[in-house]
């Protein structure tokens, strides 16, 4: 269980994960040894899954998002472990959720512009057979991005 003083680090880290052990241990009102301890908590308990660095999209050249709906007749348990296999792998697969509802599946695509997207949807469909619908929706504005979870 958390507390509120885990609350604090997490949802500064979430924020800023390059802040210094003293910067923390300092808002929180720790020292640096017991701060410390609290974040490793944290870490082995698998709070925090990892620290990364958040990369724009646009200026690397991977301006189009595109949001990817899959229905199936397949739901055998090798079925899914194959088409897991094959989307887990590919680079351009931000997210992959299996959904309720009238999709079974959801896949966030990042690329670099049509023509990448019409290379990855060939491939997931050539390489996944029981595919019976997938459809693709592109955004056009992101209008709020977000990795912060709302820690209240």
């Amino acid at each position: 269980m958390i507390d509120k003083i885990d609350r604090q680090l997490l949802t500064m880290l979430q924020d800023d994960c390059t802040l210094s052990l003293q910067t923390l241990a300092d808002a929180v009102n720790l020292t640096t040894t017991p701060c410390w301890k609290r974040l490793k908590r944290l870490e082995d308990e698998g709070f925090i899954r990892g620290k990364v660095a958040l990369l724009d999209p646009e200026k690397l050249g991977l301006a189009l998002t595109a949001f990817v709906l899959i229905k199936t007749q397949q739901h055998s348990r090798e079925w899914y472990s194959q088409f897991v296999s094959v989307v887990e792998v590919m680079p351009e697969v931000l997210g992959f959720w299996r959904m309720a509802g009238e999709y079974d599946y959801l896949i966030q695509v990042q690329v670099a512009d049509m023509k990448q997207y019409d290379e990855f949807y060939k491939r997931l469909v050539n390489g996944m057979p029981g595919l019976s619908d997938v459809t693709s929706s592109f955004a056009m504005e992101q209008i709020k991005y977000t990795t912060v979870l709302p820690l209240v």
